[in-house]
Order: C-alpha cells, then sequence, then structure tokens
C-alpha cells in the first residue's frame, strides 16, 4: 500500500477530524463490561454448573463418564451401535466415540459432506496430579504410606500439607473392576503429603524451590493403627490392607496393575467478596472442556460438521493411545466417511486438511505479584474473556504451531458477529519459558488451527483461578465457531 503526496495530505486531513484515542488506537476492555444486562444472570448460572462439573469430573475417566451421560441425556448416540445396525448418518446425527473410557469425540454431522472439513474444537480432560507407583504402600516410623509418580508438570512443594482424594480404578485376579473414590465426600478421611516442620528446616529453607521437597518425598499418609497381635515390624501397613480388604476385598497384589489417582481433596468454589472467580483444582483443562461440551450440546444442525474432542495424556505430551498423538481422530473419521456412504481414504484426507480447529486449552493470566515474567502490552488478563494465542511453544516459537492471518481474521469477525468478549496474547515473555498444546498435532493435517481457551491463574497448582466472565465467553466462542 503506498500513497502520493495528495494522497498523505487527505489521509492527514481525515484523521484531524476524528477522535484519534478513539479510532486509532486499541485498548482491551474488561468482558464484564462487554456483558449485557440479562446475561449477568446466564454467566453466574453457568458457573454454578462449572462447579458442580469440577466435583464431578477429578480424573480423566470420571470426566469421561460425565461428558457421555450428558451426551447420551443430549441424543448423542455411541458410534458402536450405529455400527452393528449397519445404519447410514446424515445432516444433523450425534455420535460419540469412546476411546478406553479416557478420551471422549462428539460429533454433529453437518449439512455439507464430511470431505468439506470440520469445525473441531479439542480439549483435554487429564490435569496434572500423583499417581500411586505400581507397588506402593510400606510403613516406616510407624506410619503407613503409599509411594507415589507425579504426573504433569508441578511445583512438588505444593502438594504437601493439604488435603488428598484418591480416585481410579483396580482389577481383582478374577476381573472383577473396584472403582475407588475416597476423599471427596464429607464423610471420608482424606490423605495427606507431608513437609518438615518449620523448627527443624534450616538446611531445607536453604535448598532451591525444585530441590526442597523431592518426587520421592511425595509419599501419601495412609494410616497410623497396628494390626492387634502383629509382630512382624509391618503391622501399621497390614492394618491398612485389612481395611481394604474389608471394605473393598482388595489386596497388596492388586496394586500392582491399577490405576489411582490423588487429587486435592474437596469442592470447587468461588473466590472473592464479588463471587467473580472460581477456585478450584483442575480448571487445566476442564474449563475449556466443559465450555466445549456445553457449545456442542446446545448446536443444532450445523453447516460443517461439529466436532468436540476431550483427550487425555496432554499433560505428559499427549502421547499413548488415549492421547491426540494418538491416531483416535483419524480413524474415527475413516469410520464416519463409510458411514456417510461411499468410502474413500481420499475423502478422509480432504476431511482433515479443509476442517478449521480451535486448540482449547488455558493460558497464563497476567499475576500482579509476578509482572517480570510477563510482557503486558501482549498479556492476557483474568476477566477479560476468552484468549486467542497465534502462537505458543518456547524461546523463538520452538515447539509452536503459529496460526495463519487469514484464519485469525475470519475468528474475529465470528467473535464480533456473536458478541464473545476475547482477548489475544502470549505466554510471557519470550525468554522466560512457555508451552504448547496440541495444536501442532492437529496442525500436521493441514488444518486451520489456533490455541483459544481461558486465562487462568495458578496454573498446575492444586488450585487454580479462573474469572466466570471468560469462562462462559469461552462457552461462547466455540459455539460461535462450531454453529
Amino acid at each position: 500500500m503506498s500513497y502520493n503526496k495528495n494522497e498523505i495530505k487527505m489521509k492527514i486531513k481525515g484523521v484531524m477530524k476524528m477522535d484519534k484515542k478513539k479510532n486509532l488506537t486499541f485498548e482491551p476492555k474488561s468482558g464484564w463490561l462487554q456483558l449485557k444486562d440479562k446475561e449477568i444472570n446466564d454467566v453466574m448460572k453457568y458457573n454454578e454448573d462449572y462447579k458442580k462439573f469440577l466435583n464431578i469430573a477429578k480424573t480423566e475417566r470420571l470426566a469421561a463418564l460425565e461428558i457421555i451421560r450428558q451426551a447420551e441425556e443430549a441424543g448423542f448416540v455411541d458410534i458402536n451401535k450405529i455400527l452393528e445396525k449397519g445404519e447410514k448418518i446424515k445432516p444433523g446425527t450425534k455420535i460419540f466415540v469412546n476411546n478406553k473410557n479416557k478420551s471422549i469425540g462428539l460429533f454433529i454431522m453437518g449439512k455439507q459432506p464430511l470431505e468439506n472439513g470440520m469445525k473441531l474444537v479439542g480439549s483435554h480432560i487429564d490435569s496434572p496430579r500423583l499417581d500411586f507407583k505400581p507397588n506402593p504402600i510400606y510403613e516406616d516410623g510407624h506410619i503407613s504410606l503409599a509411594k507415589t509418580h507425579y504426573y504433569g508438570g508441578v511445583k512438588k512443594y505444593q502438594w504437601t500439607t493439604i488435603p488428598l482424594a484418591i480416585h481410579g480404578v483396580l482389577f481383582k485376579k478374577n476381573g472383577e473392576q473396584v472403582n475407588v473414590a475416597i476423599g471427596d465426600n464429607p464423610e471420608d478421611p482424606v490423605f495427606c503429603v507431608t513437609d518438615l516442620l518449620i523448627h527443624l528446616s534450616k538446611a531445607q529453607m536453604q535448598k532451591k524451590m525444585a530441590e526442597a521437597v523431592t518426587g520421592e518425598m511425595m509419599n501419601v499418609v495412609l494410616g497410623n493403627i497396628p494390626l492387634k497381635d502383629e509382630k512382624e515390624g509391618e503391622a501399621v501397613k497390614l492394618g491398612v490392607l485389612s481395611i481394604l480388604m474389608d471394605k473393598h476385598g482388595i489386596t497388596e497384589e492388586d496394586f500392582l496393575l491399577a490405576e489411582l489417582e490423588v487429587v486435592p481433596a474437596g469442592d470447587a468454589r468461588d473466590l472473592g467478596l464479588d463471587r467473580s472467580m472460581v477456585l478450584s483444582y483442575g480448571q487445566d483443562d476442564r474449563v475449556c472442556a466443559y465450555a466445549t461440551l456445553n457449545a456442542i450440546l446446545d448446536i443444532e444442525n450445523p453447516e460443517f460438521t461439529a466436532c468436540a474432542l476431550f483427550m487425555d495424556k496432554e499433560e505428559i505430551g499427549s502421547y499413548g493411545n488415549t492421547g491426540m498423538d494418538s491416531y483416535f481422530l483419524e480413524n474415527t473419521i475413516h469410520e464416519l466417511v463409510s458411514l456417510e456412504g461411499e468410502y474413500s481414504a481420499l475423502k478422509v484426507r480432504r476431511a482433515m486438511k479443509n476442517s478449521k480447529v480451535l486448540s482449547a486449552d488455558v493460558t497464563a493470566a497476567y499475576d500482579p505479584d509476578f509482572p517480570e515474567v510477563m510482557e503486558q502490552q501482549n498479556t492476557c488478563y483474568l476477566g477479560f474473556g476468552v484468549a486467542v494465542s497465534k502462537y505458543g511453544g518456547s524461546g523463538g516459537k520452538g515447539g509452536s504451531n503459529d496460526a495463519n492471518a487469514e484464519f485469525l481474521a475470519e475468528l474475529r469477525r465470528t467473535f464480533a458477529d456473536n458478541d464473545v468478549a476475547w482477548q489475544i496474547g502470549e505466554m510471557g515473555k519470550v525468554d522466560a519459558g512457555g508451552g504448547g498444546t496440541i495444536a501442532y498435532l492437529l496442525s500436521r493435517y493441514g488444518m486451520e488451527v489456533v490455541d483459544c481457551g481461558t486465562p487462568v491463574l495458578n496454573m498446575h497448582s492444586p488450585n487454580e483461578i479462573s474469572s466466570k466472565v471468560d469462562n462462559y465467553m469461552t462457552m461462547k466462542a466455540y459455539k460461535a465457531f462450531m454453529k
């Protein structure tokens, strides 16, 4: 774009007549101030339901069960039932796919054939936590404990001295599944990882934070009462095992193949005098997962097939057969193309290439206590709406997807047309660190992909903070995108 001298003069005259502040600059605005009068009640109602979801969906297995429950209530049908009957699908058909009870795909078939692409929102339902080791239970100092292995990126010291709950599954020798859920019912006992008392922690306090509590110190306290008349030196351990046998029929050998997850005990709570925020474990990434679920459940007969993904293993790189790096999505699209009618592998490739995606994961909100890691002109703020991140990664955009400007322009129009409060930013200063999510895994198919999710404080901690207006706007954004 270029101008001659006369054109430049005319431009200057035009600008002089403008309100320069209003017309030439951009100033982000709080999402609370962008709400319509009736929406404040919608925001609060949405977040009450969101807190209930958080309380139920403490693990990826529990989240998957709840997603399927709500999907079935909304008319979604298991793809296996459709395959068994040999039925063909048509526009408006609602389908869910369950991948090993840990990741879920929801689809509403669009008016356009699948090869023309999907509108896909991809979240994850796993969160940082502690996992029981295969042989966990031991006794030391007349206390019975369980050895753990932390899952995902955590600050280990944050997990000491807080009430913890245990959720998961075990299998007996006969194949019977035992579901474990201890610590979240008000009548349940809770568990804890200990920390050194301040009176004796002179040496500990001189260590780096990463070294003050190590992975092998993350042992969960289970009990203290010895089994009566036992003289073998592990009477407390035997006391714990006897309780497990009496209540659940579990022996120590059953732990070898178990999946037991240790998570913070207790419910999600309102935060702040104005009740404007939510304080809870697991908001990375169940805040986006819940928004994705609500969005697709409220859609009927979309132009393009609407797809909501709820994936596992994101916190450890998206590997494994339930992570985004698996062929779960691609295999499902093969099945759906076949169910549409005439199958071809080329149609599958076209379906993937022509799709548009919101990688639905949280991002870091500006923390006024740690301004040194943020570049304030390009950060996200709590309460300013759903956040769009053109790129992620670390340093020089290493390991990131970098969204195309054309796709972002389309997204801006969609948000404007649907009164979505949104902001754009990046996760901290260039050299401060960074991170990424599933966007790059989907972009390899040629899809248009951008990170779009909720800003949070205390990310990866036992208690994360989100703004209720951001949570609501995240749902509005996903719905506007998919419908």
